[in-house]
């Protein structure tokens, strides 16, 4: 089987995608949502797990904080396994020890096994996410990334938004268990799609080295970091020792690893130089930014129903959805325009409609309309879906073919540690202002909520800055940078 014609990167800009490469992107994506799905529904149902394996919440939160641990370690040896073994082995391997490990989550005997069986499906997943992103950058070429990319974006925009809804039927109606037999019928139609539709590993691989020193810098640095910020949600926020100890070791481990790759000769575990890359280093930064922007609002979107209206944790869910709802309204468009106009402009237009939809929840209270918030989403998703759509387009346009099993590794480590960032930045804020107004009721939790996302609508005004130093041409209409020129020379 034969990559799509456009996998061979040429810069052909044709007006349509073919049939081939619009079915390995469904397939791609079809894998993807059980990994996106996952780490969304079992949030819902930690307190069901803990129950159903007679033990605590706080040793139940392992079930997401081992998963999530075991992603950022996994991350960064993308790269080298797709050289090693080929993309398509990686990624029919990782698909199934995903859909083994939910299996077998969903039957596990106590919560010991399950935090296991959690640890080696975070593997999987840390792995599969790159390898989606390599593999349609390299089959769809830069001219039609944009069209793809809004297909490809669908698991990280609408399944945080969709994945409480799911879980908290679940978890009213059905077993916990379910939580994880969910990914099963999901994960088997894409392994049997995949079989089929899968471009094949060209041959001729080498024994390519892993790099083992990197590797001890990076994932144990990832894996601490991720770590900290996942514990800095109390009152002391970033001061509390669980979390200042874990993030200073983590990012001086990070840092080390930033000073080796740059230094070493030989292929590093990633590739830092492609930063160098002007569309490609900012996108990596407006992607780090948009964790303040997507991540951490729907913490605070789901608490603000919950603790301020009083909704259930189902009714909560379907308030969600026209965020969701808004993410699918400009799948086509912002592909199309992001191809003919570059990803600059659509980026701002996202990000602007993303500041918009937040504002109204920065003055809304126990008896703020349902309607008003419900339209504010709406503007919030589709801003959210635009941006992300045309950030992951312009991050790989001037990328060389060679440099983009790299580039998805990185991109998918910031987006990783973005979220956290967010998540924890925002509950800091949030525990914050809930003290200092004396939160007892829903109207003085209203306000502390209204603060908290008035600092979002901030961040997400914060990530235009890099955003202006995006393509500004559409891929067709522009000639690689001198650093891009640079990257394929080095």
């Amino acid at each position: 089987m034969t990559m799509p014609a456009a996998a061979s990167g040429e810069r052909t800009g044709p007006a349509r995608t073919d049939p081939a490469l619009r079915r390995l992107t469904w397939i791609l994506v079809l894998g993807a949502l059980a990994p996106a799905l996952d780490a969304t529904i079992v949030n819902v149902g930690l307190a069901a797990v803990g129950r159903g394996l007679h033990t605590s919440v706080s040793v139940s939160q392992w079930t997401i904080t081992g998963y999530l641990l075991a992603m950022a370690i996994a991350m960064p040896v993308t790269r080298w396994a797709t050289e090693r073994f080929g993309a398509r082995r990686m990624w029919l391997a990782a698909l199934a020890a995903f859909v083994a490990c939910s299996a077998a989550s969903g039957a596990a005997w106590n919560i010991g096994s399950l935090i296991a069986f959690r640890v080696v499906q975070g593997a999987a997943a840390g792995l599969l996410l790159p390898i989606l992103t390599t593999l349609l950058v390299q089959a769809a070429g830069p001219a039609r990334l944009g069209r793809l990319m809004s297909v490809a974006s669908l698991p990280a925009v609408v399944v945080p938004v969709l994945g409480p809804v799911v879980g908290g039927f679940i978890v009213a109606d059905l077993n916990w268990r379910w939580l994880f037999y969910v990914n099963v019928p999901l994960c088997l139609v894409a392994i049997a799609a995949a079989r089929r539709v899968l471009p094949a590993d060209p041959p001729g691989r080498g024994r390519t080295r892993l790099d083992l020193t990197g590797l001890a810098l990076l994932s144990p640095g990832l894996a601490l970091v991720i770590y900290g910020l996942s514990q800095a949600t109390g009152r002391s926020g970033f001061a509390a020792a669980p979390v200042l100890i874990p993030l200073i070791a983590g990012l001086a481990l990070m840092a080390a690893f930033c000073g080796y790759a740059l230094r070493r000769r030989g292929q590093p575990l990633i590739n830092l130089r492609l930063l160098r890359v002007r569309s490609y280093g900012a996108s990596v930064i407006v992607m780090f930014l948009a964790g303040l922007s997507l991540y951490g609002p729907l913490l605070l979107l789901a608490l603000y129903y919950q603790q301020v209206q009083g909704h259930s944790v189902i009714v909560t869910g379907l308030l969600l959805v026209p965020q969701g709802a808004g993410s699918l309204l400009p799948r086509t468009v912002a592909g199309k325009l992001t191809d003919r106009l570059g990803a600059r402009r659509v980026v701002l237009a996202g990000l602007v409609l993303t500041a918009v939809g937040t504002l109204a929840f920065g003055w809304a209270g126990p008896h703020t309309s349902e309607w008003l918030l419900a339209g504010s989403l709406l503007v919030r998703g589709a801003g959210l879906a635009g941006a992300t759509i045309a950030v992951m387009a312009g991050a790989f346009r001037d990328v060389p073919r060679a440099g983009v099993p790299d580039a998805s590794s990185t991109i998918r480590i910031v987006q990783q540690v973005g979220g956290s960032f967010g998540s924890s930045v925002l509950a800091m804020i949030l525990a914050h202002e809930v003290v200092a107004h004396a939160a007892v009721t829903p109207a003085a939790r209203g306000l502390a909520f209204g603060t908290a996302f008035w600092w979002s609508a901030g961040f997400t005004g914060l990530a235009l800055l890099p955003a202006f130093l995006l393509p500004r041409a559409a891929a067709g209409q522009a000639r690689p940078s001198p650093a891009r020129q640079q990257v394929e020379v080095s």
